[in-house]
């Protein structure tokens, strides 16, 4: 047998270990906030790099866990970049309470698909091609905070560092059941808008109430409108928190808002549209604020990611398998961060699934040994 047979048949004869990785995987809670669980499936991954001959380097933070960088070979050419997130967007205690299951050819738990499965897929690829006898100059960097968009550390800067001099990146996030790999990703803003105005007891003393509420309701009507799906960019007032109780006026009101664009220009655009908003005065002596929550760089359409998926095309048509489109995919992700310094990238190439991020969440269990292959396919038709 060749490379290309031998790595497929450690796939096929270690189905039940890799859905045992998965499982493990996905039984840590890294939610949120959850720095312990962050640490533990940190060192998870990193022994199993180390186990495949891979260097260790870390970069720590206070409130997530280590960002693992493994590296083999020599990596001063161009080398191989995987890459993917080991958080989950749950908060701590959801994994009790949803513990990994199969049922009908579907895995679930929370961040099996987002991107638990993912990170699987690219480590069982990394052990189906040693098991080869098969060595290649690569990197893997692994993020503990991708989900809250990286607020516990400096880990876009940490990922553009890392990712140059390499010649491209496969991101294993979420893949899709269409099979479609994604080549560009919207970049997503997201603020708070608050206001201030003057409590009273609204039956012994309405006239001197100045709603909070009723100034926002105006702002959150102007905001939604600026959405413009004719330039793939569309807005949403999505939390909204304000007043104390029915019989006194609201002193306070406080929004957080997204926005997702896939042209800078348009982000700066709309950065100015919002502000003239908060500076419009709807309720007297009513004030506003506005500030910055977080945010996701858009992932450009580079040249080399169609090129890379032509690459992907071929790969499926040689080995029978359904032929990958383009995708442009409304959520964010680190692969933003590999285009920014111009690494051709692949974003979605993950276990396939539906409904990320929500608590049905769901990965295709198949997707999970066909994606292991195509990665190991892919890495050998770009390396050899």
């Amino acid at each position: 047998m060749d490379v290309k047979e031998k790595a497929f048949a450690w796939v096929d004869t270690n189905k039940e270990g890799i859905i045992e990785l998965w499982k493990q995987m996905v039984s840590i809670d890294s939610g949120i906030g959850v720095k312990e669980g962050g640490m533990e499936i940190g060192n998870l991954c990193a022994g199993i790099l180390e186990e495949l001959g891979f260097t260790i380097r870390r970069y720590h933070f206070e409130k997530c866990g280590d960002t693992i960088i493994g590296e083999r070979g020599d990596l001063s050419k161009p080398y191989t970049l995987l890459m993917g997130h080991i958080d989950t967007v749950f908060y701590e205690g959801e994994v009790a309470k949803r513990p990994f299951t199969i049922k009908d050819g579907k895995a679930y738990g929370p961040g099996v698909l987002d991107m638990k499965g993912g990170d699987c897929i690219a480590l069982s690829a990394l052990r189906a091609l040693k098991d080869a006898g098969y060595d290649f100059p690569c990197k893997v960097i692994f993020v503990a905070d991708e989900e809250p968009a990286h607020i516990f550390s400096n880990n876009p800067e940490v990922i553009m560092k890392e990712a140059k001099g390499a010649k491209y990146c496969f991101n294993f996030e979420t893949g899709f059941p269409d099979h479609d790999i994604t080549v560009q990703r919207k970049g997503c803003w997201r603020f708070f808008v608050e206001t201030f105005g003057r409590g009273c007891h609204v039956g012994n003393d309405p006239e001197n109430g100045r709603s909070a509420i009723l100034e926002m309701a105006h702002k959150i009507i102007e905001i939604e409108k600026l959405t413009d799906f004719s330039k793939n960019y569309n807005i949403n007032v999505g939390t909204i928190e304000g007043g104390t109780v029915a019989n006194a006026a609201p002193a306070h009101c406080k929004v957080e808002c997204d926005f997702r664009y896939i042209n800078e220009a348009d982000l700066v655009e709309m950065r100015e549209k919002v502000k003239k908003i908060v500076d419009t005065v709807y309720v007297k002596d009513v004030t506003t604020t506005m500030s910055e929550s977080c945010g996701f760089a858009a992932m450009e359409r580079l040249p080399g990611n169609m090129e890379l998926l032509e690459v992907a095309k071929e790969v499926c048509k040689e080995n029978g398998w359904p032929i990958p489109g383009p995708k442009l995919c409304g959520g964010a992700s680190d692969a933003a961060y590999t285009c920014k310094v111009g690494v051709p990238s692949l974003c979605s190439i993950g276990v396939e699934g539906r409904r990320n991020h929500t608590v049905e969440e769901w990965a295709d269990v198949d997707s999970m040994f066909a994606r292991t292959k195509l990665i190991v396919a892919l890495i050998l038709k770009l390396t050899k």
